[in-house]
């Protein structure tokens, strides 16, 4: 059994969930639920990031503590996962005492080893980035990120030593053979960071002097760990980092951490360095997906254009949102959400072609074989070319997972449950009804096996509606990929129940 160990970031608990978080959570949810399905050993690890400056702004401004503050945020992101169907199989805090309990040992470990000294700090610091910044990071002087120009910030800290790792990292990012070997995809992302590599490392400073809210160093209570080395820590004490040796070496190193591009520098460069000093292996491959647009806009609270993870389970259900989220544009690259698009898509490839499908077999299945799936007779050309690509259709999802082409995986099955539908118009069971019994067998044993494939081919992004698929063609839980899952004289749905209830174009909700 392989071990598959996947991330997304932990997400600052500075505010409520948005669609952005959502969608790089859902598609580590795909990922995971896709690996249980190959039968690997899945460690699936998401949670929240709760230290820092601005958290504790914001629980000042809310006239509580920082821990009150977030432990309310904290229970935000977690209904958010449950409504989406997120089967992550830890749920990490970093105010968790098992993970400041590891991030004092880890920082312990790099002080005595020499990798991390005092000394002062003098620069540009943003605090909603919780990161410093050169005057080459500034837009017009101002963060592009947060559009807010960083304050000057003066300090005695302690510093890990980054710029020692500068070649150890440059041959690991470039050389398959080297031991540390990781990657960073896609390979535009790989380029930026192997170009900002190559024109050298400055050390980090790893904490702060003036916060209280965090994690104190081990060697220096006086200072508390920054947020981001603290929140880098968490993908090894969720898995037992340092007092549970046999799980963290069970697990490390992770497979994938997935991220947005815009931190992809703290985990391509920052992380790993950190990994290389207290001699563990860094992760085997870092993916940083693109920023989307809202209707053209950046997503704003000024615009009012921001979207809940639960306005989309409201309007499309859970599936269907989780579906249309990670199938609009290529995983990687920036896009744009239009839910009026989502509302077209929804209605066509769901509720019409996907939707529809489903009825009919169940119905006719009714209407002509008496609600039992019959045993089909000899195979004729178009039922061997269907029941062909039904196969085909997991060797491509496969390839599509392992490059994170969400896209691509969601084709091979459209492709397939459009040919079943030209199935059903070129055989026409309900003339061969008529004419042909037995004939007519052979077609919907096709048809109900074909669906049932798709149903378990579509359960890594719509694992209920999958659910329902098999439960009216009287499949329950048969998730084997192969031909024949169903049984002659199995029983489908006395009625055939709609999986995605159209919505009107315009409407606000259709739920």
């Amino acid at each position: 059994m392989a071990k598959y160990y996947i991330t997304t970031p932990i997400y600052y608990v500075n505010d409520v969930p948005h669609i952005g978080h959502a969608y790089t959570t859902v598609a580590a949810d795909v990922l995971a639920r896709h690996h249980r399905r190959l039968g690997d050993d899945v460690f699936f690890l998401t949670g929240t990031d709760e230290h820092g400056a601005k958290i504790a702004e914001a629980a000042t401004r809310h006239g509580v503590t920082p821990k009150a503050y977030v432990d309310e945020i904290v229970e935000r992101f977690k209904s958010a996962w449950r409504a989406l169907e997120i089967s992550n199989d830890f749920f990490i805090r970093t105010s968790d005492p098992r993970h400041e309990a590891g991030v004092a040992a880890f920082l312990e470990t790099l002080y005595n080893a020499g990798d991390i000294y005092k000394g002062v700090y003098e620069g540009l610091y943003c605090v909603g980035c919780e990161q410093f910044k050169t005057e080459e990071d500034l837009v017009n002087g101002l963060c592009p990120y947060h559009n807010l120009a960083p304050k000057w910030y003066s300090e005695e800290n302690y510093f890990f030593r980054l710029s020692k790792y500068q070649d150890a990292l440059l041959n690991a990012l470039t050389d398959p053979s080297d031991p540390n070997h990781y990657l960073v995809n896609p390979p535009a992302r790989l380029n930026e960071v192997l170009g900002k590599l190559r024109l050298g490392l400055t050390d980090v400073s790893i904490s702060r002097a003036s916060l209280t809210w965090g994690v104190p160093l081990p060697f220096d209570p006086n200072q508390v760990v920054y947020v981001w080395v603290d929140a880098l820590l968490n993908y090894i004490t969720a898995i037992g980092y340092p007092a549970n040796p046999a799980e963290f070496h069970h697990y490390w190193p992770a497979n994938l951490h997935l991220m947005a591009k815009d931190i992809l520098w703290f985990h391509a460069i920052l992380w790993p360095a950190m990994l290389l000093a207290a001699g563990l292996r860094p992760p085997r491959e870092i993916f940083a997906h693109g920023f989307f647009t809202i209707g053209g806009q950046r997503m704003s609270k000024t615009l009012g254009n921001v979207i809940a993870p639960s306005d989309l389970v409201e309007k499309f259900g859970a599936d269907a949102a989780r579906y249309l989220l990670l199938t609009d544009f290529p995983f990687g690259t920036d896009g744009d959400v239009n839910l009026d698009g989502f509302v077209n898509r929804y209605n066509a490839e769901l509720a019409n072609d996907l939707g529809n499908l489903l009825n009919r077999t169940v119905s006719m299945v009714n209407r002509y074989l008496g609600s039992a799936v019959p045993a089909p007779g000899p195979a004729e050309a178009a039922d061997q070319e269907l029941k062909a690509m039904a196969l085909a259709m997991f060797e491509q999802m496969d390839r599509a997972f392992a490059g994170l082409e969400f896209v691509a995986a969601a084709d091979a099955v459209r492709a397939v449950v459009a040919r079943a539908n030209r199935y059903v118009e070129e055989m026409a069971p309900w003339k061969l009804a008529r004419t042909d019994p037995a004939r007519l067998a052979t077609v919907l044993a096709y048809l109900a096996e074909t669906e049932r494939l798709i149903a378990v081919a579509l359960w890594p992004f719509m694992p209920t509606i999958s659910e329902r698929m098999l439960d009216q063609l009287g499949a329950n839980n048969i998730l084997t990929p192969g031909w024949g899952g169903i049984s002659p004289g199995t029983r489908v749905a006395e009625q055939p129940r709609p999986l995605f209830p159209r919505i009107e174009t315009g409407a606000s909700a259709h739920r």
